[in-house]
């Protein structure tokens, strides 16, 4: 796991020297900081490379590195989990060492990029210098797990593992606030892909290959996107359950490809504990991270410990009150190096930093959710089905006549949307229209981005097609935020994260499985849960899901107060056309409490850095 940056220069032989190009390249350090690699092909292209040894950590393994007869140039971030199979599918024999780079190197020759690629299982960002091209692809895994960054002008593109080091470099740095991107930010929290918050500024999609030639061409291909219109299922539970759990001790076994040493993230939710029994099945001493605090609606601690009793395993706990978890606000709020507001960052950071004292690899249960339907949004929305395509007036009475009857047990507010997908997408903004507009005016007719079809799907009355088209969104929406926050948190620590749920395999094997398996109240996510009471019987299933957050409503009117006053009212509003009496006022309403703007406020904190 590393931090790359990339410049190709158009127009002329570069004036950013390589004195100012390290400089930049010191920003994604921690990223990768066992050693620093660069190269520069004049007169267009400098490449530099912060690495986080995992596989093969001698000098073999450094990068940028140069396929055996020089055709390409790669900085590569990630983990192939494949790549030994990749090398007996070559009969290539002159490798210097056994990184997963030099694999890929030598694919590119053999196989080209499109076919390379294809052939990844893994998480990845690549930047591929092609030198009798003179082209530059850029290159992000299926799932979108590992990030890459871009600017392009038309003359010069730069290319990095944090957004941070985009808008510093000069060709951007003065780049003026995107409106739309603004305004979707503001709405989903952070920079959805493929977007960048400045102007010529973006994201390679998951999936996506992008490539530019030396007169400034672009071009962009999909190599793989998540199904969405499967319609053969496997609908018997415990053939599901059978399915499932094989391939998720397949997927385990095959990411714990290391050099160094590995552990796991355990929450007590069912996701961390699944991979942690798989990951006991296979590694010897295994050791689980687990982070406890005082907030009886927020800790997971005491569950988590009875399931490493229950496994047997090396627990480590980390229990903090919210003083002592405060008083690491400021340095897990600087792993942000872009725009995103989610308050898990604080206990992901600390779970992060625990491992890295013990580990340098540590798995995590992130995606099991999107697949396996875990969120209560599936049923939220899935549960007005029969009504969603009935007119407006019908829609709003039976949704006043459930809410006298049964105080909105059957039907909620979704219902009144105007559309299953707006509905969806209304799930997912904290940051209402009356104080956005409030905090905004000149945005108030500005339109999202076209390029932004997440929640694009039509209404059906289908709930299977419904829950396939969910997904799908949550697999390019909100599981995007997820997986920044954490390549985020444990980036600023200089640990590698894996996420098995998102191996290529498992992604497919999930969407084998029906829908309806892992539907209905209170049934999210029940063949994963099946699995993990097979495994560990005498621990009770979870009964209330928690999550990984904390207080912050309380924080707000009590210990974070000053800092976000000082931080909200004093910073510089132009760029952004926020409106500072309405940023007092919300501070003011959340105070009272009257209203929680936890969101709205913590939104527009993460943004004034």
């Amino acid at each position: 796991m590393c931090g790359f940056l990339t410049e190709y220069n158009l127009s002329s032989s570069s004036n950013f020297r390589k004195g100012q190009f390290i400089d930049l390249l010191k920003l994604s350090h921690k990223r990768g900081p066992d050693s620093c690699g660069y190269i520069s092909i004049e007169p267009h292209l400098q490449m530099g490379f912060n690495r986080l040894a995992i596989q093969d950590t001698s000098i073999a393994g450094k990068q940028p590195m140069q396929s055996p007869n020089n055709k390409f140039t790669i900085v590569f971030n990630g983990e192939i989990y494949n790549h030994l199979d990749l090398r007996k599918a070559l009969g290539f024999t002159k490798y210097r060492g056994h990184s997963d780079t030099e694999t890929i190197t030598v694919c590119l020759e053999v196989w080209g990029i499109e076919k390379t690629i294809k052939s990844l299982n893994g998480m990845f960002s690549l930047v591929i210098y092609n030198h009798l091209t003179q082209e530059v692809s850029l290159v992000r895994d299926f799932a979108g797990i590992k990030p890459l960054f871009y600017g392009w002008d038309g003359r010069t593109l730069v290319a990095a593992s944090q957004y941070d080091q985009i808008k510093a470099h000069p060709a951007y740095s003065s780049k003026s606030v995107n409106p739309q991107v603004l305004k979707l930010y503001l709405q989903q929290h952070f920079l959805p892909v493929p977007f960048g918050l400045h102007e010529d500024t973006f994201q390679v999609l998951p999936g996506e290959i992008i490539t530019f030639n030396n007169k400034g061409f672009k071009t962009q291909q999909r190599y793989w996107e998540l199904p969405v219109d499967r319609t053969s299922f496997i609908s018997d539970s415990k053939e599901a359950e059978t399915c499932i759990e094989s391939i998720l001790d397949q997927v385990v076994q095959r990411q714990l490809i290391s050099d160094v040493p590995l552990g796991a993230f355990l929450s007590g939710g069912v996701d961390s504990s699944l991979i942690v029994s798989s990951l006991k099945k296979f590694h010897k001493n295994t050791q689980v991270f687990t982070i406890g605090s005082d907030s009886e609606k927020h800790d997971e601690s005491e569950r988590a410990k009875q399931l490493a009793e229950a496994m047997e395993l090396q627990q480590t706990i980390w229990n903090l009150n919210a003083k002592e978890m405060l008083s690491y606000w400021d340095e897990a709020m600087k792993a942000v190096h872009e725009p995103m507001a989610d308050f898990s960052i604080l206990p992901t950071y600390l779970v992060s930093m625990l491992a890295k004292k013990h580990v340098s690899v540590a798995l995590s249960g992130d995606g099991g959710d999107e697949l396996f339907f875990g969120y209560e949004r599936f049923w939220s929305i899935g549960k007005n089905i029969k009504y969603q395509h009935y007119p407006s007036l019908l829609r709003k009475g039976l949704y006043g006549l459930d809410k006298y009857t049964s105080g909105n047990k059957n039907l909620n507010a979704v219902l009144l949307a105007s559309s299953q997908a707006k509905a969806h997408q209304g799930l997912h903004s904290r940051f209402r229209n009356e104080w956005l507009d409030r905090l905004t005016p000149d945005l108030t007719g500005v339109a999202l981005p076209d390029a932004y079809q997440v929640y694009n799907y039509q209404n059906t009355k289908d709930t299977r097609t419904l829950l396939q088209h969910m997904r799908h969104a949550e697999f390019y929406g909100m599981m995007q935020k997820t997986l920044r926050k954490v390549d985020l948190a444990s980036m600023e620590n200089s640990l590698e994260v894996r996420v098995p749920f998102l191996d290529k395999e498992m992604i497919e094997a999930s969407l084998r499985i029906d829908p309806l398996l892992n539907y209905g109240r209170n049934k999210s996510k029940q063949v994963l849960k099946n699995i993990l009471h097979k495994r560990i019987p005498s621990v009770g299933e979870e009964k209330v899901k928690k999550g990984f957050s904390i207080p912050i409503t309380d924080w707000l009117r009590e210990d974070l107060k000053p800092l976000f006053i000082k931080r909200l009212l004093d910073a510089d509003l132009t760029s952004f056309g926020f409106d500072r009496r309405a940023i007092e006022n919300m501070l003011q309403v959340h105070q009272s409490g009257q209203h929680d703007l936890k969101w709205p406020l913590f939104t527009i904190y993460a943004l004034l850095k």
